[in-house]
């Protein structure tokens, strides 16, 4: 499976959106460099709250492109680091991918997937009815479906620019399902 990287983000502060960068470099056991959740342990504030001490899994924000296609079918114009995340790809089902899977970027970065965001109150703010396209629930089982990304940690460190390929390599088999992070 491959794909492409359509656009980088990053921000220096906490704010809800990234602007969008021609690179950004990401840095191995710590996420994106110059980045306000970067860090071996946790870097959401609402993560922080809970427990400062937990490791940070959640170090790079991954989005799909098509993503804002679904969106703009339902009324809302989004555009690529405005969900505040750090990578958007194109071609790749990220929220199908298994837990640990590989993320091969560009020549040579290498973040892994630990799981689905857990998206929250602050995408009504940024656009009134958001939240609701992003989380749902499955009409056969009644379990909730995150659609706001991934996130994953960094193996391996180096730059990342739109154009970029992505390649997936998928961990061993028995795959464990996307949790929310």
């Amino acid at each position: 499976m491959r794909g492409t990287v359509t656009a980088v983000s990053s921000n220096g502060e906490y704010a809800f959106s990234k602007p969008n960068r021609p690179a950004i470099t990401l840095l191995a056991g710590l996420g994106v460099e110059g980045d306000v959740h970067a860090g071996v342990t946790v870097k959401h504030r609402s993560r922080v709250a809970q427990d400062p001490t937990r490791p940070n899994l959640r170090q790079v924000h991954l989005i799909h492109e098509e993503l804002f296609d679904d969106l703009a079918a339902a009324g809302h114009t989004v555009a690529s680091g405005e969900l505040g995340e750090n990578i958007t790809t194109r071609g790749i089902d990220l929220l199908g991918l298994p837990a640990g899977t590989l993320l091969r970027i560009g020549r040579g970065a290498v973040i892994e997937v630990t799981g689905l965001r857990n998206p929250c109150l602050q995408i009504d703010a940024f656009q009134n009815g958001l939240l609701k396209q992003v989380v749902g629930r499955d009409e056969e089982t009644g379990e909730v479906v995150r659609k706001a990304g991934i996130m994953g940690v960094v193996r391996t460190g180096g730059e990342v620019r739109p154009g970029d390929p992505v390649e997936v390599e998928l961990p061993d088999e028995p795959h464990r399902p996307l949790q929310k992070v």
